[in-house]
């Protein structure tokens, strides 16, 4: 597995350096206005610059403060309606015309809706982000759940596990992998939802984010410092998929045999 891991990374790397140099021949042919296609180093430059006095360390705390504040409460709720769907049969039928309605429903396409309860603030953005983790986490959840083995419901009843405590002793461990992968894509529409809502509306009175900081150089016309804050939003991309994502499958479904 480590061989593995070590080719994985080393293909990863020439990819990366593949596509800098592809970048950097194609900036210096002028087949592209060097304005809206930068060298690899003015982008650069540009990342520096907006960390040390731009800036964006602020805006990038900012958006991750709210993303965190808006996961913590999807994940919370997904995880209590989906146990709920459970237990009850009345309520996962009801939960799941609910799932299948409001999952196709862009965070985007419900923002003024939001926009004209709440106004432009913080509670605007964290509802867009739970709107964006709610419904693909609750059906990844519910769907785990689902291919769960009746011989381990059947065990857990047995030892005297009803309820809740049924969902967290033998749904939750059984169908980790399925809790994984809804929390991946839920993170990801939520991150999308979060900078697409701050590139809409901007500020909320108390700060800005990331979102803003890319429409304010679009504007401005500093693509440099628009492509700039684009490899912050992939540098947080990966940290979350390779530090956290990862690192949580290597030590319980990939330890516990359940995935290759």
């Amino acid at each position: 597995m480590k061989k593995e891991t070590q080719i994985e990374i080393r293909d990863q790397i020439i990819f990366v350096i593949c596509f800098i140099g592809a970048w950097y021949v194609v900036s210096k042919t002028g087949l592209v206005h060097s304005m809206v296609f930068p060298t690899p180093a003015e982008i650069a430059k540009s990342f520096v610059e907006g960390f040390s006095s731009g800036g964006l360390m602020s805006y990038t705390l900012f958006s991750l403060a709210l993303i965190a504040r808006g996961l913590a409460i999807g994940i919370v709720l997904a995880f209590v309606l989906s146990s709920l769907s459970m237990v009850s049969r009345h309520f996962y039928a009801v939960y799941n015309f609910v799932v299948s309605i409001f999952d196709l429903l862009p965070g985007v396409a419900l923002l003024p809706v939001v926009l004209s309860i709440f106004g432009i603030c913080e509670t605007t953005i964290i509802i867009i982000v739970v709107h964006s983790i709610l419904w693909p986490m609750s059906r990844s959840l519910m769907d785990g759940f689902k291919t769960v083995p009746s011989i381990y419901i059947e065990s857990g009843n047995n030892i005297g596990l009803r309820g809740m405590r049924l969902v967290l002793g033998v749904y939750l461990p059984a169908a980790f992998g399925s809790v994984l992968s809804g929390l991946r894509v839920g993170w990801a529409r939520a991150w999308r939802g979060l900078l697409a809502v701050e590139m809409i509306f901007g500020t909320t009175g108390t700060g800005a984010g990331v979102g803003w900081y890319i429409f304010m150089r679009r504007v401005n016309l500093d693509y440099s410092g628009l492509y700039a804050a684009l490899l912050v939003i992939i540098i947080i991309g990966v940290i979350i998929e390779y530090g956290v994502f990862r690192t949580v499958e290597r030590n319980t479904i990939k330890k516990w045999g359940m995935s290759a």
